[in-house]
This record gives C-alpha cells, sequence and structure tokens, in this order.
C-alpha cells in the first residue's frame, strides 16, 4: 500500500473516533468509552493535528523545490483561504439554524453563548478565532498554523530543520510558563467586558502549546519529501533501544491515565500533577506520552514487518489492515471538510437529543452508526465524479489534500 494511502487511513480513523468523542447524549454514550485515550494521555486530535502538519510538509514542499518559495506559499495560502471559508461557513450555518431551531438558543448556550447573527461585534471576534464555537476548535487551529507553514517548510527544506525545532520548542516552553497571558489576559477582560454575555477569549487550544504537535510533522514531512531521512533505517527492526524506553514511558503513564480518568489519584498528587496534565496547554505529559506512542505506533508500522518476531509482524499486519478500509481513506483524503461537517452533525444530535426523551443506549448506537454514515457525504461529493466512472484527475499532485 502506497505510504500516503496509510495516513489517509489513519486520518480518517480519528475523524471517526472524534465524531464518536464529540456525540453528546443524555446519559452518556458507551462508545465513548472505547478509545485509546482512556489508556494513555493521547487523544485522536493531537494525531490528526500531527498527520495534518506530515501531509502540509509532504505536499507543499515539493511544490517549494520545483517551483520555489512563492508558488508553495501562494498554494498554501489558498489552501487557508478555503479552510477559512470553511470554518466561518459552519458557524454562520449554526447561526441560522438557531433562528429557525425551536429551543436551540437554549440548547446550545453552552456552546456558542448568545451569539448571534446581528451582533458584529461577536461576529468580529468569531471571524478573528478569538470566539471559537464549541467543537470548532482544530479548524482556526490549522488556519494559523498553515500561515507559518511557508517559512518553516522553506527552512527544513533548505536544510535548516532544527531552527524550526528550536523555535517550535521555545514557543511551547512559553506556553507552559503561561507568557501568552501577557497578550490574552487583557485582550480577555476587554472582550467580557464588551461583549454580549460577559465571555471573553473562547478557545480550547492554547496555540502555542499544540503548534508542537503541527510542526513536528510538517519537519517529518518535508525531510520524507526531499528525501533526506529514510525512515526504514530510523525504524529498524535490529534496533529496540528507544522502543524499549517509549514501552516504559507508555507503562508509567497507564496507570496514572486510568487513575485521572477515575478520580482514584489522591488529591496531594493530583494538586501538582494536574499542573503538568493540562490538555489545552499541552502539558509534558501530553508531550512525553504523546511522543512515546507516536513512536512506537510508528515503528510497529515501519519496522514491524521486518521483524523476526512473528507476533510483531501480525500486529503491525492488523494496524495496516485497519488504516486499508475504504471508508477511513475516504474520509482521510477530505479530512479538514469532513472535520466542518462533523462539526454541524454533532450540533443537530444534540439538539435533537435535548428536544426528546432520553434515549436508550440501543438507539444512541444506531444515532451514532447513522452519524457515521453521514460523515463520509461530502467525501462522497467531492469524489463524484470518479465514484461515477469518471476518469480521475492527475495533475500535479492535487489528489492529495493536506
Amino acid at each position: 500500500m502506497k505510504r500516503l494511502e496509510v495516513i489517509d487511513g489513519m486520518r480518517g480513523y480519528f475523524l471517526v473516533f472524534m465524531l464518536l468523542n464529540h456525540l453528546v447524549f443524555a446519559g452518556g454514550l458507551w462508545l465513548v468509552e472505547i478509545n485509546h485515550r482512556n489508556l494513555a494521555f493521547v487523544e485522536d486530535a493531537q494525531g490528526f493535528v500531527f498527520l495534518s502538519g506530515l501531509l502540509t510538509g509532504m505536499v507543499y514542499s515539493r511544490r517549494m523545490l520545483r517551483e520555489g518559495y512563492g508558488a508553495g506559499q501562494a498554494r498554501i495560502y489558498s489552501r487557508v483561504a478555503q479552510l477559512y471559508r470553511y470554518s466561518m461557513g459552519v458557524v454562520l450555518t449554526i447561526l441560522a439554524l438557531k433562528l429557525f431551531l425551536p429551543g436551540a438558543p437554549a440548547l446550545w448556550t453552552n456552546w456558542i453563548g448568545e451569539t448571534r447573527l446581528d451582533d458584529p461585534f461577536r461576529l468580529a471576534a468569531v471571524a478573528t478565532f478569538l470566539f471559537q464555537p464549541t467543537f470548532m476548535d482544530i479548524l482556526p487551529q490549522y488556519v494559523v498554523y498553515m500561515l507559518a507553514a511557508p517559512v518553516a517548510i522553506w527552512f527544513c527544506v533548505n536544510g535548516r530543520w532544527a531552527t524550526v525545532a528550536i523555535t517550535s520548542l521555545l514557543l511551547w516552553t512559553a506556553a507552559q510558563l503561561g507568557l501568552h497571558r501577557i497578550v490574552t489576559m487583557p485582550l480577555n477582560e476587554w472582550l467580557a467586558s464588551v461583549g454580549p454575555d460577559k465571555e471573553g477569549v473562547r478557545a480550547s487550544f492554547n496555540l502555542l502549546g499544540w503548534q508542537i504537535v503541527f510542526f513536528t510533522g510538517v519537519i517529518a514531512g518535508s525531510l520524507t519529501a526531499v528525501n533526506k531521512v529514510d525512515w526504514k533505517q530510523v525504524f529498524d527492526p535490529r534496533k529496540t533501544r528507544l522502543v524499549t524506553v517509549a514501552l516504559a514511558v507508555c507503562l508509567f503513564f497507564l496507570p496514572l491515565r486510568l487513575m485521572t480518568a477515575h478520580g482514584l489519584m489522591p488529591g496531594i498528587v493530583l494538586e501538582k500533577f494536574g499542573l503538568m496534565e493540562v490538555r489545552s496547554d499541552f502539558g509534558p505529559v501530553y508531550l512525553m506520552n504523546f511522543a512515546a506512542v507516536g513512536y512506537l505506533f510508528a515503528w510497529t508500522l515501519i519496522a514491524g514487518p521486518r521483524h523476526e518476531n512473528e507476533t510483531i509482524r501480525r500486529v503491525a499486519a492488523v494496524l495496516t489492515s485497519i488504516f486499508s478500509f475504504r471508508y477511513l481513506q475516504l474520509l482521510g483524503r477530505h479530512s479538514l471538510q469532513i472535520y466542518a461537517w462533523h462539526v454541524l452533525i454533532v450540533y443537530l444530535v444534540f439538539y435533537i437529543d435535548g428536544r426528546t426523551a432520553e434515549f436508550s443506549q440501543v438507539t444512541k448506537t444506531v444515532i451514532a452508526v447513522g452519524c457515521l454514515a453521514l460523515l463520509s457525504l461530502p467525501a462522497l461529493w467531492r469524489e463524484r465524479e470518479r465514484l461515477l466512472g469518471e476518469p480521475p484527475a492527475t495533475s500535479n499532485g492535487a489528489k492529495v489534500v493536506a
């Protein structure tokens, strides 16, 4: 299987579980508990952001090499404009639905506050990503990162990837030290003082913290595209020292994750531990656990099929087969369009659940499966010509979307 197809399958996998995790029902949904986040401080959003950065580096670095920095930057900014339209389109659609669906304003208050189509000040805050409705998260974040991506990619293809890595690490450190608050706190107070609902800056992710996930992917993707790294040598089945370290880190965090998930961690420990485990800042716990899981995952997929141990080869084959599902690859090829669409699905399901009596777990499961089927609609529409038998487009790799 081609490398990009595996990556598409992985992105589709993360999209499926993000949808399931974001479906909110009275009484909860049992499917939410079937997720790797319950075993590690690693979530679908992290994998999705990393893979988006990886493909960004792989796709646009080639264009820069062929046509120069300007051409690559133009393509990236064209993508940014497209994603910005998706972000605003989702918000405007939700606000339009709020006008016509009975009871929607009350049900969605916790997710969109008092945002209205006739409030230009709040709409300006939404348009500048200072106020992000619940579950928008990744789209605004991705737009901001893509604005900085051309410079990062250009540095990488010209052998200065260490500069990008150091800059990213320092920005992450600044987020952990709270240095961003020098800007965000006064801005938050000002927005809260003039907003309709006293809400200030609203965002789920600290851009300075989470950028380390995206730009690590950009570095890896750029170096891959210009053939400056051979991943089969990096992930050599005979070299297992780092594998042992990564496995030890995962085993160290496993009981801690189980304890925090079920409220079993002693308060005296949690008081200190919680400072290192801030999800919104992508704190040290998340960074260490994600790096360990990511290394194990990559090693299994790349080195696993060549390992002398039959069990490891079988595990690698199972993972590859999962990411070979055509449905997952279909979603992954149009991942950011799918993400925007999933936000609308989540809002509508929450509305229906709030306007009816509590569903049984069987009914919730049926609804969730139906939502997974609906999730593919944008991808099916975008590939309608190919699916209907029309000759597929073959120009300049445009089929690959970062």
